[in-house]
């Protein structure tokens, strides 16, 4: 029921308020007693804010409600409110007919495989706990979410004078240029109304979906460009040149500088579709990644660990531990230009990552379960480090070739990636065929 990142859905299909007051029963019935809830600008967020907000009630919850608001802020407050757990209704960067919810421990920490089951399980099985009339949850309101992140972003970072560039697209990240501004930065906003519709461009911030943001920086000359998505949880970002920046070369850039700021850090958080570029980078450092499956709740999972510094995806999301167990945009944008203010140009520090050839494609079957199947036994028998956690990851001589069935669409999806493009290029033939004859 909620993937690896929540609930996500079309709105009147998948999800509907009468979803959101099932979950919010739920979560009060597995003894959560006091909730906050917040949303994204998407315009169904209201209604299902307050069908969520009204399931926790019926079940005894109390509910602080914060209203709009970034998805870190929203995972944020639960411990700044002292509450047991936090549901923010959100699609993250999925596009505009989407909504979603999704659940929050104190730590920052989404909701664990354990926990998400225990609340889908009441959901499907209508198991709740309706309180008496004299037992209804109470309904509070805090205005003070916001400027709280805020400070504590501007606490966390170093002061600088950049001239940045921020495109909120549309969202709910406007939390970064308070803070970025407080930092002594200069910053300019694009499409800063939040609007869930995302008029200005779609909510995920890819490279072809920040042109415009590539193409101010580079014309203003700024030395910083920074883009969020919807809810704020996902970070990505331009150089002065107006060059976007891949996201493995950002999480090498961040996890090299975790790790330097913590003498007992051992290792790094990565997914499995992780670039070798970060592993490579961190070598010299004495500081290994440690390979989750893909999803920032995973990641995240990981980074609780004591020796692990830094958690992120190339997609965007980066969880620093010390701070927050919950992938923070606004924070990454505020650490990155730390960094930059303090280490030269953006462009100066992607340089020092080297990165290698990455090949990839997707084979459409209407047999995912089968192939993958096929996939596992065919890799297993032939490759001697197979990594099965989350598809097939086989790491061969020079490389690593990952085989996984899509989520959403009738495809398995195929990377291939090594040191040598000819290398990248035969470990993807050879998945490819392993993909077409299972």
């Amino acid at each position: 029921m909620f993937g690896t990142s929540g609930v996500r859905g079309a709105v009147g299909d998948t999800v509907t308020c009468r979803l959101a007051l099932d979950v919010g029963r739920a979560v009060a019935s597995e003894g959560y007693e006091t909730v906050v809830v917040g949303r994204d600008a998407r315009e169904s967020g209201r209604m299902l804010a307050d069908a969520a907000a009204a399931g926790l009630r019926e079940c005894g919850a109390d509910v602080v409600r914060i209203g709009r608001a970034a998805t870190p802020t929203v995972a944020r407050s639960v411990g700044w409110r002292d509450a047991d757990a936090g549901l923010v209704v959100t699609a993250s960067h999925n596009p505009a007919p989407d909504n979603g919810l999704k659940l929050w421990n104190p730590s920052g920490q989404a909701f664990d495989e354990a926990q998400r089951e225990a609340v889908a399980r009441r959901v499907r099985e209508g198991d709740v706990d309706l309180a008496p009339w004299d037992g209804l949850g109470e309904v509070t309101r805090w205005d003070g979410a916001t400027d709280r992140h805020a400070a504590a972003l501007a606490d966390a970072a170093e002061p600088g004078d950049l001239s940045v560039v921020l495109d909120v697209g549309n969202g709910v990240g406007g939390v970064t240029a308070e803070a970025l501004r407080a930092l002594g930065h200069d910053v300019q906003t694009l499409d800063a109304d939040p609007d869930g519709s995302f008029p200005a461009r779609p909510s995920e911030p890819t490279a072809e979906n920040c042109r415009t943001l590539a193409d101010t920086v580079a014309a203003t000359g700024a030395d910083l460009g920074i883009a969020h998505d919807g809810d704020a949880d996902r970070m990505r970002a331009v150089a002065a040149d107006g060059e976007f920046v891949g996201g493995d070369v950002l999480l090498a850039l961040f996890a090299r500088e975790a790790t330097g700021d913590r003498s007992a850090a051992d290792r790094v958080a990565v997914p499995v579709d992780t670039s070798l570029a970060v592993a490579d980078s961190l070598d010299p450092l004495g500081v290994s990644v440690s390979r989750t499956r893909v999803g920032d709740v995973y990641v995240a999972e990981r980074a609780s660990e004591p020796d692990v510094a830094f958690g992120g995806e190339p997609s965007g999301a980066w969880i620093w531990p010390d701070e927050t167990l919950c992938p923070d945009g606004p924070l990454a944008a505020c650490r990155l230009a730390g960094l930059v203010a303090r280490r030269g140009s953006l462009a100066s520090l992607v340089g020092e990552i080297e990165t290698y050839p990455l090949s990839r494609g997707s084979v459409e079957t209407d047999r995912k379960e089968a192939v993958m199947e096929g996939v596992r036994e065919r890799v297993c028998a032939r490759y001697a480090e197979v990594d099965t956690r989350d598809g097939v990851r086989a790491s061969a001589e020079g490389g690593w070739f990952l085989v996984r069935a899509s989520g959403t669409e009738p495809l398995v999806r195929v990377t291939a990636e090594a040191r040598r493009a000819e290398r990248a290029e035969d470990l993807f033939a050879a998945a490819r065929r392993i993909v077409e004859s299972s």
